[in-house]
């Protein structure tokens, strides 16, 4: 259980890691605020298009009687909707850290040099573009796993009291283990840990993961609040791959890793 714990920390380090370090998580503040317009400008667009779209798409309700091709097509304009949010809340953080690639990266390595003993951090030595080619395809990858789940839980959703209870708990705990493994991609990618590698893995430190991932998936429910903490989380996703390569980690800046100094006799 104590994996649970130190999960949590490792979140909130890596917060607090880019509070001390403003021009990094101003830098890490972009991707996640391009990729917020262009999902609100997409989601907008639904909004008012839809039923168009819907109308469109069912031409055989044309001939129905009133007033059931209206309420057939908002019916399907809602369900559009539905599924669109939740194409949104799973792909987010996929969508930012491919949009994000050079940023997050930098601020990866910035965090593991400040905590490596040598202060130096690991290189792919991979170009931009070959980098930026495997990590949206490990990202479609995880992104086609996390759907086969929520297909699986929407299911199990309307099985009596099993669906109002359990689910939604099981839910945030496989979203969180989703949300890490694209979070520590980018530290661990440079390290030239493939995706099987990396599930492999997390899966091998299960508490970890679920301490650090479950409530930074509960926290990204909260509209925008994924744009503000993304930095953080990158930061501490790094610290955790650390953790799990088991490499050292030297003292940081932070007031409350260092001893307090002992006066002398």
């Amino acid at each position: 259980m104590r994996d649970l714990g130190t999960g949590l920390h490792y979140l909130l380090k890596g917060q607090r890691w880019v509070a001390q370090h403003g021009k990094q998580y101003g830098w890490g503040l972009v991707p996640g605020l391009l990729t917020l317009v262009l999902y609100l400008a997409a989601l907008t667009a639904l909004a008012l298009y839809g039923t168009d779209l819907s109308t469109w798409a069912t031409p055989f309700a044309d001939d129905w009687s009133s007033p059931w091709p209206g309420l057939f097509r908002g019916f399907l304009t809602a369900l559009l909707f539905a599924l669109a949010l939740l194409l949104s809340v799973l792909t987010f953080t996929a969508m930012t850290l491919l949009i994000g690639q050079p940023f997050y990266e930098n601020l990866s390595e910035k965090v593991d040099r400040d905590v490596s003993p040598d202060g130096t951090a690991p290189e792919s030595g991979l170009p931009l573009h070959r980098e930026l080619w495997i990590s949206a395809r490990d990202s479609l990858r995880i992104v086609v796993r996390a759907l086969c789940w929520a297909v699986l839980l929407f299911a199990l959703g309307f099985v009596p009291f099993v669906g109002q209870t359990a689910v939604p708990v099981i839910g945030v705990v496989v979203t969180g283990f989703f949300l890490t493994e694209e979070l520590a991609a980018v530290a661990l990618q440079r390290r030239r840990v493939e995706l099987r590698e990396r599930l492999a893995l997390l899966r091998s430190r299960r508490l970890l993961v679920w301490g650090f991932g479950t409530p930074l998936a509960l926290a990204f429910l909260v509209p925008f609040v994924a744009v503000f903490l993304m930095p953080g989380a990158v930061a501490g996703a790094t610290l955790m791959a650390r953790d799990l390569l088991g490499e050292e980690t030297g003292q940081t800046q932070d007031a409350d890793d260092q001893e307090t100094p002992k006066p002398s006799a």
